[in-house]
């Protein structure tokens, strides 16, 4: 959409005016362009933001929480440190991210469905199944990045483009700034009768992100969980993209996370709390920028990561158990070798099949089966479906340790 800029209040600009326009953090620049969905021409507002500062005025019980949160966090990272092999956790936990954030824009699939899936060939899943599996593999990029990068446009473009990979998003706007003028709300209703409106395109949004990069990647004194927060808002806000902005959002949480040493494994699941909670926590978002209160925000998302690393360590502790219980099991069946090490591929990932788990630790088929079939016999494992050739099996017991509320 093409639009030209420049500040008039007129009575056509309802929403916008009347909510943003005393904002103290941002400023309304008109609009104007076309919109191709509804083919016609539209004159509104957009909300630009204001940098973001070095230096927060916060209440007292605003840093009472952050406090809590990030001893919070720190206790999480401290428990996965005395598990033998932190890694096996990790893949739970991003997928459970990966299926909740993906849920709050929309995308639904069981969790066991998206786990299942690493047996599935990608043309047989759905296309909720790819899209959360887009998540995870733009974490596992992230991850890759943060060693040699920071939080930076280069990186986020990359990760962009894989959050949209094979869907109608997907094209030549893929990982880079959008080109076009964006807005919350139903595309049925127009602009006119939208949530919010983000910058335009150009040399504001361009800006806005320059600006954001720095202040992300800054030295400062700003405590941690406030510059998550506060960051956190900014880049919804700009929404610098035509498609992922919420999802690549709370990536960047868990980055940020990760880059400060704060958890030195991605196993925060912050969207499953968010996620029953979205009206508020977009809210939250929204009145911010009308208002300029920095502290429910900071305030709502302190909160949610403390109950998140609660959550993480209970289901660590949970799966934990699960991993005791069956290896007792195995070893009352005098099973040995290569039974019990594929427990742990299980609390990696419930699902599993004998080809791949002869793959997995250099040994033929024969063995691989033979150990799956003790553990479908002693009620470890069950088969999932009743194919005849390349079964694939479930532990309902470490699913329901991944997939259970806590």
């Amino acid at each position: 959409m093409d639009h030209r800029s420049g500040f008039i209040p007129t009575k056509g600009a309802r929403v916008n005016v009347e909510s943003f326009q005393s904002s103290p953090i941002g400023v309304l620049q008109r609009i104007q362009g076309h919109d191709r969905y509804l083919d016609r021409g539209y004159d509104h507002f957009a909300y630009i933001p204001r940098p973001l500062p070095s230096v927060f005025d916060l209440a007292q019980r605003t840093y009472k929480l952050v406090s809590e949160a990030e001893r919070a966090i720190g206790r999480l990272d401290a428990a996965v440190g005395q598990v033998p092999n932190p890694l096996l956790l990790v893949r739970p936990a991003m997928y459970r991210e990966a299926a909740s954030t993906s849920a709050m824009e929309g995308t639904y699939a069981p969790l066991a469905e998206v786990l299942e899936a690493d047996y599935v060939a990608e043309k047989e899943q759905s296309r909720e199944v790819r899209e959360i599996r887009n998540v995870i593999r733009a974490t596992d990029r992230g991850l890759e990045l943060l060693e040699r990068k920071p939080i930076c446009q280069t990186v986020l473009n990359e990760l962009q483009a894989i959050l949209v990979r094979g869907t109608p998003s997907d094209g030549a706007n893929a990982g880079q700034l959008r080109t076009g003028q964006v807005y919350i709300g139903e595309r049925r209703n127009g602009i006119e009768k939208s949530r919010f409106v983000p910058p335009p395109n150009g040399p504001a949004l361009v800006e806005g992100m320059d600006r954001w990069e720095k202040w992300i990647n800054a030295e400062d004194d700003i405590p941690l969980v406030v510059k998550i927060a506060m960051g956190h808002y900014q880049f919804e806000t700009l929404h610098p993209y035509l498609d992922g902005n919420g999802r690549l959002g709370r990536l960047v949480i868990v980055l940020q996370l990760v880059e400060a040493k704060a958890l030195a494994y991605p196993l925060l699941d912050l969207s499953s709390w968010l996620a029953p909670r979205k009206d508020e926590y977009k809210n939250h978002l929204l009145e911010l920028s009308r208002t300029g209160l920095c502290d429910p925000l900071i305030q709502f998302i302190a909160e949610g990561l403390s109950v998140s690393s609660k959550n993480g360590m209970e289901r660590i502790e949970r799966l934990q158990q699960v991993r005791l219980e069956l290896v007792t099991r195995l070893k009352a069946d005098g099973a040995r070798g290569l039974a019990l090490d594929l427990v742990d591929d299980l609390i990696s990932s419930p699902f599993i099949t004998a080809s791949r788990a002869a793959e997995r630790h250099g040994v033929t088929y024969p063995p691989a089966n033979n150990a799956i079939q003790r553990m479908v016999r002693l009620g470890i494992l069950d088969q999932v479906g009743e194919r005849s050739y390349g079964r694939v099996y479930v532990s309902r017991a470490v699913l329901a340790a991944v997939d259970e509320p806590i």
